[in-house]
């Protein structure tokens, strides 16, 4: 990518019923396709848009969960492909009869699928998930260099570091925000942290939450697109609804990391004093 050239990147904002897989797959066919037709390259989709997110249990997970080569993989496979985009979302992986994890997939139109296994996970999920292990990967895609993680997995500043380390321009991060309080008008602080985060690593971010009660749970409903400065170019409101989030991302502002003349992002670290 040169540096005149800008990527279009979606978040598509919906809300996914638990243990409906066919509505769910219907859906983020819809919103994929919604998000290709207005000229998105990069289509981001909530956390575990596949099977919801609300379990009552691990068994309950089992029962909804894919393998790699499950019928939604297939489908965003063939999506990515027809369509000419890269296709994120979160889905309930199976990893054995007894295991189930929360990941997230990465799907590019030449057919290779890179999938994350959330390694930071939050309150209930301890219950039903096995916990990831690995770094978030960054895929070179022919769109520029894109890592992922999962919802939980921003609020660990050394985690998000890793990616932008390794040369991320952008970070896509499925998420499920549940809705919670704040003093009175304050937004919900996990959108700040994503400013935060993309500021403090000169690093385009795009969250994609979900919306839509679920098992008496609501949710931030709080995507949005940040630039390397850690403004928002789409979102930065809360909105209860569906909704389709667009921004065009410079991102060769991302492999720039001075922030003054004598001021560099990474290279100002000191890890020998932390």
């Amino acid at each position: 990518m040169t540096a005149t050239q800008h990527l279009k990147v979606a978040c598509q904002q919906v809300a996914p019923r638990v243990g409906e897989l066919d509505y769910n797959r219907g859906l983020a066919q819809r919103a994929i396709r919604e998000a290709a037709a207005r000229g998105a390259q990069v289509i981001v989709l909530p956390e575990l848009v596949q099977s919801g997110y609300m379990f009552h249990d691990r068994q309950e997970a089992l029962a909804l969960a894919e393998d790699l080569d499950g019928p939604t993989l297939s489908l965003w496979k063939t999506l990515a492909a027809e369509l000419q985009v890269v296709i994120v979302g979160g889905f309930c992986e199976r990893l054995n009869a007894e295991e189930v994890a929360n990941s997230a997939a990465l799907v590019e139109p030449e057919g290779r699928v890179t999938v994350y296994r959330k390694a930071h996970l939050w309150d209930r999920e301890n219950l039903v998930f096995t916990v990831g292990d690995q770094p978030p990967p960054v895929v070179e895609t022919r769109f520029g260099a894109i890592a992922l993680m999962i919802c939980y997995d921003l609020e660990f500043p050394e985690w998000v570091r890793l990616p932008a380390l390794a040369g991320a321009a952008l970070l896509c991060a499925p998420v499920n925000w549940p809705d919670g309080p704040r003093p009175a008008g304050e937004r919900p602080a996990e959108m700040v942290r994503v400013q935060a985060n993309a500021a403090v690593n000169r690093m385009f971010i795009a969250a994609c939450d979900r919306c839509g009660d679920e098992r008496g749970v609501g949710w931030v409903g709080g995507s949005l697109i940040v630039d390397a400065d850690g403004y928002p170019l789409a979102g930065g409101a809360r909105n209860p609804g569906e909704q389709l989030l667009l921004a065009e991302l410079p991102l060769a502002d991302a492999r720039h990391k001075h922030i003054s003349e004598h001021n560099h992002v990474h290279r100002d670290r000191r890890p020998a004093l932390y």
